[in-house]
């Protein structure tokens, strides 16, 4: 989330470059999921640009921004880690992506039973959905997201999970205050972060091959 409609705009499509790059970079079938992460946050950061344009609502963008937000991240971000995450880590993994799944469906059942509202608070966009016992729901979504990073047995998406904690920490805080949408720079900083860590696993690539020769 941006602060305007062409700075979403403008962001997103800076964040999907950077995911073409992950994409293109990626040497193992298994790091793909991860490595296509940033194309998902550049599409989530267009098309909030049309929920702007919006004015907010219940519209078909804003509806599409919540799938993407909620039910699809909570899914993707564990399954990914789990996919890419060395054989010694995949058992703790399960547990993650189980929780995810179970979490995605009690969001997609909320987004269908009632309508996700945008509404332009300031400099931010705020969403609003009906979530029956929510807590529990934020904690299974923070868990199989985050906590998935930090049991990946991987180095780099470890820190990459403890960078994710802090800046969603401060970017959450901003957005509370209404003072200015700063996720946008938080999505860009996370794409950066995982093409990094794409060029790192391709630098080890040949080494694997040749172990396996």
């Amino acid at each position: 989330m941006c602060w305007s409609a062409t700075a979403d705009l403008v962001a997103g499509a800076g964040v999907a470059a950077v995911g073409v790059a992950c994409v293109v970079r990626a040497r193992r079938r298994q790091d793909l999921p991860l490595a296509a992460l940033p194309l998902l946050l550049g599409a989530h950061q267009i098309v909030e640009s049309r929920v702007w344009d919006a004015g907010g609502g219940t519209g078909p963008a804003t509806v599409a921004w919540a799938v993407i937000a909620l039910p699809l991240l909570a899914v993707w971000v564990p399954v990914g880690v789990l996919c890419a995450a060395p054989r010694r880590a995949r058992r703790r993994l399960l547990f993650p992506s189980a929780v995810g799944i179970a979490t995605a469906a009690a969001l997609a059942h909320a987004m269908a039973v009632h309508p996700v509202r945008a509404e332009i608070r300031g400099h931010t966009m705020g969403y609003v959905v009906d979530l029956p016992r929510h807590e529990l729901v934020i904690a299974g979504y923070l868990f199989a997201t985050v906590g998935a990073l930090l049991m990946s047995g991987d180095r780099g998406l470890l820190l990459l999970g403890i960078l994710v904690a802090a800046g969603a920490t401060v970017c959450w805080s901003l957005w509370e205050l209404e003072f200015v949408s700063t996720w946008c720079a938080f999505a860009a900083v996370v794409s950066v972060s995982l093409l990094g860590w794409v060029n790192s696993r391709e630098a080890v690539a040949p080494h694997e091959r040749v172990d396996h020769a």
